[in-house]
């Protein structure tokens, strides 16, 4: 299989592909930091291509798929995988932007570039890496919990269509609670190793579910977090 993986510089990213060209498949990593796309390749060029990307130019990201429909192989899997987040007390304008940016539009511009391209080809697996943080609103972090929020309607929204085309295409919305990654704020509980979440989310993506909350212990947060009602919200 051919897996594209935009965001895999570090984190959860770096480590999905690393599991994929263990089992000997070829990856493309993208991300913004060359020095660590090339640190990763040279430990299996034959099975590691490399693009310097940065989500948020989304004529690039075009031309990029433009390369990428060039392939002597198909694309089997596209994995976004890009995002950040970071306090925002006073909601400055240029933060909350970022954030947006990235994690939405970005997004979006993956995923509907993904989904022509499969829609092409007459087959292919989106999945996009989302949060725990889209069930309900924060204080601290409006953007980012929102942005995660639109990320998981959208999905379920691509899931939608790929039912009804006549492509097999297959999206899976993956949901992380708390994982020891550099987007991890300060010491929480129920953090989850960076492996045993990767090993997760890796075989959710095999098993092609439509949505998977990692790691499991997490489903019970989600459950009550649905129906905690606003009162008790404002508390926490």
């Amino acid at each position: 299989m051919t897996i594209v993986i935009f965001g895999a510089t570090s984190g959860i990213g770096k480590s999905l592909a690393e599991r994929y060209v263990k089992d000997g498949h070829h990856v493309y990593i993208t991300g913004r930091r060359l020095e660590n796309l090339n640190t990763i390749k040279k430990t299996n060029p034959d099975l590691y291509s490399i693009k310097q990307h940065d989500v948020t130019d989304f004529d690039a990201t075009a031309v990029f798929f433009e390369e990428l429909a060039k392939h002597e192989q198909p694309i089997d899997i596209i994995i976004y995988n890009a995002g950040i987040g970071a306090p925002n007390y006073n909601l400055d304008w240029d933060n909350e932007f970022s954030i947006i940016n990235t994690n939405t539009m970005g997004a979006v511009r993956v995923f509907g570039l993904a989904y022509q391209l499969f829609k092409k080809q007459g087959f292919g697996h989106i999945v996009g890496v989302s949060s725990i943080a889209g069930i309900r609103g924060n204080r601290h972090v409006p953007a980012y919990f929102a942005s995660k929020a639109f990320l998981n309607n959208y999905l379920e929204s691509l899931w939608l269509k790929g039912k009804r085309s006549k492509a097999n295409i297959v999206v899976t919305d993956i949901i992380p609670g708390f994982v020891d990654t550099d987007l991890a704020l300060g010491n929480t509980f129920w953090m989850a190793s960076l492996d045993k979440a990767s090993d997760q989310i890796y075989k959710a993506i095999q098993k092609k579910k439509k949505r998977a909350i990692i790691t499991k212990r997490w489903r019970i947060i989600a459950f009550v977090l649905r129906r905690l009602p606003a009162g008790l919200l404002l508390k926490m």
